[in-house]
């Protein structure tokens, strides 16, 4: 059995992956950790991660990227491992996760959805077959609430592209700035935001005469939550280090 506390427990993303865990007969959730502090199931729900009392075996977090300090150092300090599914991390913030991971095991990744990691895949072996005959671009689009531009999947889903390019590419994020045509060395990624969007990311290689997309729609939170508790659940008794939805999916 896997102990989780939640981290972001009250927000819509927490109460989904409570209900996904409150379904699974391998894990349960301990603790809950939110600024507001609202007990709506049968484990206690806290304002600080310093607060919780039973030690869970990994934390879930879908919080906020200022809490991140507060995350590590529990984790760190208490030995429990930590799947941080949060976005919007600076690139000091990511360092300090990776340091994290020296010590703890940390299951980190943009996005938990397997098809988005799938997407990913796709897409990397795309890009090495069609290098320097098609452009590359990255449509994100999220509901009117997400603060972060662009996603943290979309940068995520650039980088993979750009692991597999002999000639690296810069990211262009607003071409209506710069009036000029556009280079053969950049992957344009642009944002949308409107309505109940669950989240939908699109890769277009546009070639001479074709264009090849790619797509990924979540039609429900559901299926970060699901991913989330897999992880959880596969990090329990892991040694420390940095694991992803890779190292998952080549365990199954």
């Amino acid at each position: 059995m896997t102990n989780i506390a939640i981290c972001g427990a009250c927000g819509k993303m927490g109460r989904v992956i409570n209900d996904v865990i409150s379904q699974r007969d391998d894990c349960t959730t301990v603790a809950g950790v939110d600024k507001v502090a609202e007990s709506y199931a049968d484990f206690p729900v806290v304002e600080k991660i310093s607060e919780i009392t039973e030690k869970p075996d990994v934390i879930i977090d879908f919080s906020h990227p200022s809490l991140l300090d507060d995350l590590l150092d529990y984790c760190m300090t208490n030995g429990v491992a930590a799947v941080i599914a949060t976005t919007g991390y600076s690139d000091e913030q990511i360092e300090k996760i990776h340091k994290a991971a020296e010590s703890i095991p940390v299951f980190f990744t943009f996005n938990m959805s397997l098809g988005i990691n799938l997407l990913a895949d796709l897409a990397k072996r795309a890009a090495k077959l069609l290098e320097g005959q098609y452009d590359i671009e990255i449509v994100e689009k999220h509901h009117n609430l997400k603060i972060d531009a662009p996603s943290g999947t979309a940068i995520m889903l650039a980088d993979a592209i750009n692991e597999e390019l002999d000639t690296k590419c810069n990211y262009v994020y607003d071409r209506h700035s710069t009036r000029a045509k556009r280079t053969k060395t950049e992957i344009g990624i642009h944002s949308v935001r409107g309505g109940t969007i669950v989240g939908e990311h699109e890769i277009i290689f546009a070639g001479r005469d074709e264009v090849i997309s790619l797509k990924h729609e979540a039609h429900s939170k559901s299926v970060f939550a699901v991913g989330s508790v897999n992880a959880a659940v596969f990090l329990k008794n892991k040694s420390a280090g940095l694991y992803a939805m890779s190292d998952l999916l080549a365990e199954s």
